[in-house]
């Protein structure tokens, strides 16, 4: 009941949409398909193999504007800030990514994201006309209430099924940040994307379209639950999907470690000296008539007889066969009972795991119930419905991140199961993997349970969810003696925030010439009045492409990152800071006009000298 009387135009349609549902796009009649549908002689306009949807312009324009914005630290909230590598970024997620570029592209191992799934009921940012103005969706996204927290009036849209541009909405909001989040991987990096039945189809196609059709890798089905809801009227729905992408064919093969149950199928009946072994079958599918060169008499042991298979062909040339009788790596069964051998495979053989399969069993990688469960044992309280466990990370983890010290990236990261699946993983393999999670500071519902419990925001649900896996992690430590050096594991993670320059932005807009006048005088000094050192210092470095997790050094006058990759003066300038910079024999010396106090001659003699150590100056 809508209060309103019947819709002639909507009744007409819907019974249409029952006659000719392929003319319908997105609730609307696509005429040429209509056309096509009833028989006419028509040619599609433009015919090729393409997605396309309404707004795909606007979403290129979206993620190709560059950002003005930085990332400025919030060590009140960080835990081990000066010695951590891991990373929570608070703020929006696409202009993070694009902060992000200089400094990480090419330097992420491995991406997981669980976005929104576009089931009608999500709010999420995407621009509801079209033709929006960076300076109109920068002013919308920037939107807070008297607290300073971000508005959901202001930040997001409800997609709602009944929109026009439903699909349309969700593509335009998930196209640039993939398309970005690519640059950032390795060659031989792997990207994983959680997604249901609402937009599989269309994200699968955008991927596509991004990373190549060449590198997509499997789609898993996860079991996320296991027992059915008889709530649902058609079927109950028990798995999710789980699109797998590499950037390049730069990795070839993927392997994920031996667990207890693989490790089960072996033993050794038989005491070989070997160890313990399993075997598989030596029949191949292939008949004879296929594959003649691989049927040929076997001898049995225990009968002295010629054995051939009646209608199929063995799985390896006679020369093989030959060499496996030798190793003696043949079985006939204990006692000989096997009609045809089998070949032993040596646990001892099995190095560099298995090969990953594309289903996942809940007792395996866990399920949205355990996530539920995991994160209210941890915060006391059932605050986030439904997060994703991080078992089911974990496992991702295991397959693409055999490196030590590989950089793992979450830009939807929610309540960061991320983050505690790679400090989990650490833990119980030694690895210094690094996270990087990235959650937008949206609103918990005034009358949820996380804000009763003083959580004002998903993300904090987050970082206290990170905070409370590190005191877990540190209490399972304490009394132990440490036999594997885990007392270097690295047990923190830095705080930023997204927020407008330190920089005075020139802005575009300026209607009239006293716009322009006062906008000139303002910028006679580019530095904000309110910005911090600190602050400022942060967005030089990443500015730069210089990490986050830089190592930085407060020398007499200026600081020194990474040693000597880059120097800053940014309080101070004379002879003196200018000689022991170039004593520290610096890649890069950034600093700020304004230390030279119209000193021309100072400012023009540092540049000669810093050109002649063969140092690049740079003057902001």
């Amino acid at each position: 009941m809508d209060g309103k009387s019947l819709s002639i135009t909507e009744e007409k349609l819907d019974k249409l949409k029952e006659i000719i549902p392929e003319a319908f796009t997105e609730n609307k009649i696509d005429w040429e398909k209509l056309k096509a549908a009833l028989g006419d002689d028509i040619e599609f306009k433009n015919e090729r193999y393409v997605l396309n949807w309404a707004g795909k312009s606007d979403a290129f324009r979206s993620l190709q504007s560059p950002s003005t914005d930085t990332l400025v630290p919030c060590r009140e909230e960080s835990v081990n800030f000066e010695t951590t590598g891991n990373i929570f970024i608070e703020g929006e997620n696409l202009e993070v990514l694009k902060v992000l570029q200089k400094a990480y592209f090419g330097k992420i191992k491995m991406i997981y994201v669980d976005p929104p799934y576009n089931t009608g009921n999500d709010n999420f940012i995407y621009p509801d006309k079209f033709a929006e103005s960076r300076e109109e969706y920068l002013s919308r996204i920037g939107d807070k209430d008297e607290t300073g927290l971000m508005t959901r009036e202001g930040l997001f849209r409800k997609n709602s099924k009944d929109s026009g541009h439903y699909h349309s909405n969700w593509l335009s909001m998930m196209y640039p940040r993939l398309f970005l989040a690519r640059n950032l991987l390795k060659d031989d990096g792997i990207i994983f994307v959680s997604i249901d039945e609402n937009e599989v189809h269309n994200l699968r196609l955008i991927m596509n379209e991004i990373f190549g059709e060449e590198n997509f890798l499997v789609n898993v089905v996860w079991e996320k639950r296991f027992t059915r809801s008889n709530n649902a009227k058609i079927f109950t729905t028990l798995t999710e999907n789980i699109l797998c992408y590499r950037k390049t064919d730069s990795l070839s093969e993927i392997k994920e470690p031996r667990n207890e149950k693989s490790d089960s199928i072996y033993s050794n009946p038989d005491n070989d000296e070997r160890g313990v072994w399993t075997s598989v079958s030596y029949v191949n599918p292939a008949t004879k008539e296929q594959r003649p060169n691989l049927s040929y008499p076997v001898r049995k042991p225990f009968t002295n007889k010629e054995i051939i298979h009646p209608t199929n062909a063995w799985k390896f040339e006679k020369k093989v066969y030959e060499k496996h009788l030798l190793e003696n790596k043949l079985y006939w069964g204990q006692k000989g009972e096997n009609k045809y051998p089998r070949l032993k495979k040596f646990l001892s053989e099995m190095e560099g795991g298995m090969v990953p399969v594309d289903l996942w069993f809940h007792k395996e990688t866990g399920t949205t119930d355990k996530g539920s469960k995991e994160l209210e044992k941890l915060l006391g309280g059932k605050y986030f419905d439904f997060p994703k466990p991080s078992s089911l990370i974990k496992r991702m983890l295991k397959i693409s991140t055999s490196e030590e010290d590989a950089i793992i990236l979450d830009f939807f990261s929610g309540t960061c199961p991320t983050a505690h699946a790679v400090l989990d993983l650490n833990k119980e393999d030694g690895g210094n993997r690094k996270f990087i999670c990235v959650q937008l500071p949206e609103k918990c519902d005034e009358n949820s349970e996380a804000f009763k419990a003083g959580y004002k925001t998903i993300s904090e649900i987050g970082k206290e969810r990170i905070r409370r896996v590190i005191k877990k992690i540190q209490e399972e430590q304490d009394g132990k003696l440490d036999l594997d050096g885990n007392g270097d594991r690295d047990l923190g993670f830095k705080v930023f925030k997204l927020k407008e320059s330190n920089f005075k932005i020139w802005r575009s807009n300026v209607e009239t010439e006293e716009e322009l006048i006062t906008q000139m005088k303002r910028h006679l000094e580019p530095l904000d009045e309110n910005a911090k050192p600190e602050d400022v210092l942060y967005e030089l470095l990443i500015k730069s492409g210089v990490q986050l997790t830089a190592k930085i050094k407060e020398k007499n006058g200026y600081i020194l990152v990474n040693d000597n990759e880059v120097a800053l003066m940014l309080e101070k300038a004379d002879d003196k800071i200018i000689k022991q910079i170039i004593a520290a024999k610096p890649q890069k010396v950034f600093t700020l006009d304004r230390l030279f106090k119209n000193n021309d001659k100072l400012k023009t003699n540092t540049a000669l000298q810093m050109k002649d150590a063969k140092i690049e100056f740079k003057v902001i």
